[in-house]
């Protein structure tokens, strides 16, 4: 099936032909939905912190910081912010000229709040020998709108969400690259540094280079940190080939076998190359004004708190197995730590004899850690937590997304709908073992989690495989707890208009 010409593009980006196989495999099995216990909620799975429990984890957060130890923000800020603009891209090629939607008149009636807005009225007097109020009171709104989005103009219709202007100051706007620098400096920094580091698409990384190299220098002197950013692309090793209906590899016109990013499960492999010995997880878009910063930063504090109580104890623990020295009692104290903390839990572990049980206890404890931030279910799309049976017949904790979860079970469907809680992808993780190493985080994927979509290429209909997403399949084998924080920590831009909320202005 596979030409001299195709192993040598699969070769190139550094892909076996027996991945191929294994993937136009999966085109042809799928996947296998999740075996569900129940949507995690308060008391079964989330923990619900009172006041002065928050108090301990974030002083046990402060003192765990002040040991030296590296601290990593990692930021996936990959592609380009064109699905923001889906409404204004439609508005520019509709039949109409003037704002018919709701979406157009909403957008068009508050542009003056917009952040970049003094930026894109600058554009158009540049290009259009106009301010943006010349030309909508002339009825030239396409204008505005083509100053906004294309290469000509702001062009932000190809900038990656990153790069845009979200939030107004009297200093000037910001972007939320920006935020995430300030985010950086105000729970993440030890040592008198912060580190960030941004996942980027090849075509944006001079951009995204030349926007830090010009802004890091004024937040380090404000906040009075030195900066280490970083930045890497996901891999083209973690691409997937596309295939026709009929699991056949997808060609392009010249014949080429047509390959499409992983998605956000690719950059296990990037946070897999990240030293550090606790990792903050956030996207891009998730950012708000520092006027309403402080809860971030306090429940950031708290969860990271919660995660590094959880590894001391956890490291206690693997310590005292290693010496062979402990009794039945001290056992059973481990067994609770992970069925009761950790949320891990194993039907026929007391058929276990003694031997096997510190095995499996070993195994449980000796494995990447992850502190999840949840919020209240409000109806925003996201991934919901759930407890969740294993390949090894283990029930954990687990964010799953819709495409995971079988439809035609009532039970799960409702499930799903009523679950009290969803992930905002808002995760701290826990990345070296017991001794000081770095686990290696592709072994903790389960590969059985990726999913199938429809998509299509130049009008021709094709199967898309992606990856065992970052915050699920890839880090289904970890150590996960699951911790109520407040939906003021959850304010993501999906849309150009999301930036009219009172969260962004």
């Amino acid at each position: 099936m596979l030409s001299q010409e195709d192993l040598r593009q699969i070769a190139s980006k550094g892909i076996s032909p027996e991945q191929i196989d294994a993937q136009l495999k999966e085109f042809e099995t799928g996947f296998p939905f999740l075996r569900l216990e129940a949507a995690a909620a308060i008391g079964n799975g989330i923990i619900s912190p009172e006041e002065n429990e928050r108090c301990e984890y974030i002083a046990a957060w402060n003192e765990y910081k002040a040991k030296g130890k590296k601290i990593v923000k990692f930021v996936p800020a990959s592609g380009a912010a064109s699905r923001m603009f889906k409404d204004m891209f439609a508005f520019l090629s509709a039949d109409y000229d003037k704002p018919t939607t709701a979406f157009e008149k909403t957008y068009f009636d508050h542009i003056h709040q917009f952040a970049f807005f003094a930026t894109l009225d600058d554009k158009c007097r540049e290009n259009e020998g106009k301010g943006v109020d010349q030309l909508m009171a002339e009825g030239n709104y396409k204008a505005v709108v083509a100053n906004m989005l294309n290469p000509v103009g702001l062009n932000y219709g190809q900038l990656p969400k990153g790069l845009l202007l979200f939030h107004n100051y009297e200093e000037g706007a910001r972007t939320p690259m920006e935020e995430h620098l300030v985010e950086g400096a105000l729970y993440a920094a030890s040592n008198g540094e912060a580190n960030v580091h941004f996942t980027v698409s090849h075509e944006h990384m001079q951009l995204f280079e030349e926007k830090v190299k010009a802004k890091k220098d004024g937040y380090a002197q404000k906040y009075g940190i030195q900066y280490n950013i970083s930045f890497s692309e996901q891999k083209p090793s973690t691409d997937t080939v596309a295939a026709n209906p009929d699991n056949t590899p997808f060609r392009t016109e010249d014949g080429k076998l047509l390959f499409r990013p992983g998605g956000h499960g690719a950059l296990i492999e990037n946070l897999n190359e990240i030293d550090a010995d606790v990792i903050f997880i956030k996207n891009i878009d998730n950012v708000v004004p520092d006027r309403l910063k402080e809860d971030t930063v306090t429940y950031k504090q708290l969860i990271a708190g919660v995660l590094v109580t959880l590894q001391k104890k956890a490291f206690e623990y693997l310590c005292l197995l290693d010496t062979g020295k402990y009794d039945h009692s001290q056992l059973e104290e481990i067994i609770r730590f992970v069925q009761r903390d950790l949320c891990c839990r194993k039907q026929d572990i007391k058929h276990l004899e003694d031997a096997e049980l510190v095995i499996y206890l070993r195994k449980k404890l000796n494995r990447p850690m992850r502190v999840c931030g949840v919020v209240k279910n409000v109806g925003e799309p996201g991934g919901g937590p759930f407890l969740t049976y294993n390949q090894d017949g283990t029930v954990s904790l687990q964010i799953l997304e819709s495409s995971q979860i079988d439809k035609s079970n009532a039970e799960y469907q409702r499930m799903f709908t009523e679950g009290t809680h969803f992930n905002p992808v808002d995760l701290v993780c826990a990345v070296k073992d017991y001794k000081g190493q770095p686990f290696n985080l592709p072994e903790f994927v389960d590969k059985s989690t990726g999913f199938i979509s429809s998509k299509s290429k130049n009008g021709k209909e094709l199967k898309a495989l992606e990856l065992p997403g970052l915050w699920n399949g890839a880090m289904s084998d970890w150590n996960t707890v699951f911790v109520e924080v407040p939906l003021s920590t959850f304010n993501p831009v999906k849309t150009v208009n999301d930036l009219l909320r009172d969260q962004h202005q």
